[in-house]
């Protein structure tokens, strides 16, 4: 399933309409774990476009990808660092997405959830000399949500993203998220009224006090894990869409 917009064919409609009216259509692409949450909230959130003088903007649930659009459509989205997304993804799914949502444990994250407390624990561990502990880590990093998504779930492979450049109209950081809404908002003539949520609730925010260190070894293993995904910010970086010093 893509999401009620395209299930229910009111994004046909609005193509056909766009078609029409000489209007583009715009899409956020909400990638896990990198603020998309609090854009959605500040977007209206909502399973119709924001209507402007000369697109339509959609906001989409996670499994709408750059692959389901159409050629000549323009896709926006928010990107992190692979490492801060899966310390991200790892406390909350550990929580079940609370306070803001409940979703319960898959059978393979509540094994992970058995065997690691904290995201160190199971960065560490894939380097484990036990052979069981690190098939452990590695069945962990494959079946917590967030923690085994990549980037590439939404952009395909290189040569298909860099087949759509000309259709990527805005990128963001996590890191920068204030600043870089401000600018998408100018980009898109958003009205003033579009303001990102405060509250941690309805920007999905971790507590606070979580233990989020990682111990060196750690960090080189995570790395090599997420190799792809950095391999994906490098790409965008090269193509001038972001500056890896704000990941």
């Amino acid at each position: 399933m893509i999401g009620s917009a395209l299930k229910s064919g009111r994004l046909f409609l609005y193509r056909t309409k766009a078609n029409i009216q000489n209007k583009t259509i715009v899409h956020f692409l909400h990638i896990g774990k990198s603020g998309g949450t609090a854009i959605k909230s500040a977007l209206g959130n909502k399973d119709k476009p924001l209507k402007y003088n000369d697109y339509y903007l959609f906001s989409h649930p996670h499994n709408f990808t750059l692959m389901h659009t159409h050629k000549g459509e323009k896709v926006f989205f928010f990107v992190r660092d692979p490492i801060d997304r899966f310390i991200s993804g790892f406390f909350s799914r550990q929580r079940k997405g609370m306070p803001r949502i409940y979703r319960e444990w898959s059978k393979g994250e509540k094994i992970a959830f058995e065997h690691f407390n904290t995201p160190n624990e199971l960065g560490m561990a894939l380097s484990s000399e036990n052979t069981e502990r690190k098939q452990q880590a590695i069945d962990a990093m494959k079946s917590i949500y967030h923690v085994k998504s990549s980037y590439w779930d939404w952009f395909k492979n290189p040569d298909y993203l860099l087949s759509r450049l000309q259709d990527i109209a805005f990128v963001g950081t996590q890191q920068n998220l204030n600043d870089d809404f401000l600018h998408l908002k100018t980009k898109l003539g958003l009205p003033e009224s579009v303001q990102l949520p405060q509250d941690k609730v309805n920007t999905h925010k971790n507590p606070d006090h979580l233990d989020k260190h990682l111990d060196s070894q750690a960090v080189a293993n995570l790395k090599k894990w997420y190799a792809s995904d950095y391999m994906f910010l490098d790409l965008l970086a090269e193509k001038g869409f972001i500056t890896m010093a704000n990941i």
